[in-house]
């Protein structure tokens, strides 16, 4: 558990939910919030190496985060302690919520990532999101979820990936 970010001017606590539990809550930066996106900097929060077979995410890797309130989705910068860029890790969620010194964000399983040089789009946990039962509990969410998927796959394959970031 972090210290309450109300006593670090700059800093927000990024709360990750899902299925209505908190998964992983961590201390980030933040970088700019015009009401419409939040943008926060934090080193990698998981504990020791994660290593996905096409990506590592280490201690010293840091993440710029890219939260929107009205988009079903969040884009991880990863960059290693070097500041290499590793690519983009990209979650399907809700739209953010901050409230006070918390950036709440819904976790909905599905994911993609990028690399760095863009030759490797791939799409991450269909299976999960499908045993979710998001699909029956709460369609609309569903269909959110996927159409805002096919958008990142569209972006990060069709080179205007970089300008949703700027």
């Amino acid at each position: 558990m972090s210290a309450n970010s109300a006593d670090r001017p700059g800093q927000l606590d990024v709360v990750l939910v899902k299925a209505g539990r908190t998964k992983i809550r961590y201390s980030s930066e933040l970088l700019a919030d015009d009401g419409t996106r939040i943008a926060v900097r934090a080193p990698w929060a998981g504990s020791g190496v994660r290593d996905f077979g096409f990506v590592r995410f280490e201690p010293g890797d840091v993440f710029t985060e890219y939260y929107w309130r009205n988009r079903w989705y969040a884009v991880k910068e990863v960059r290693s302690a070097t500041g290499a860029l590793k690519g983009w890790y990209c979650d399907i969620t809700r739209p953010a919520r901050r409230s006070g010194p918390e950036l709440v964000v819904e976790d909905l399983d599905l994911d993609l990532w990028r690399s760095a040089d863009g030759t490797d789009v791939r799409r991450l946990d269909e299976d999960e999101f499908a045993e979710s039962g998001l699909a029956e509990a709460d369609p609309g969410a569903a269909r959110a979820a996927l159409a805002a998927l096919d958008e990142l796959e569209s972006r990060a394959r069709g080179g205007d990936f970089a300008e949703l970031l700027a």
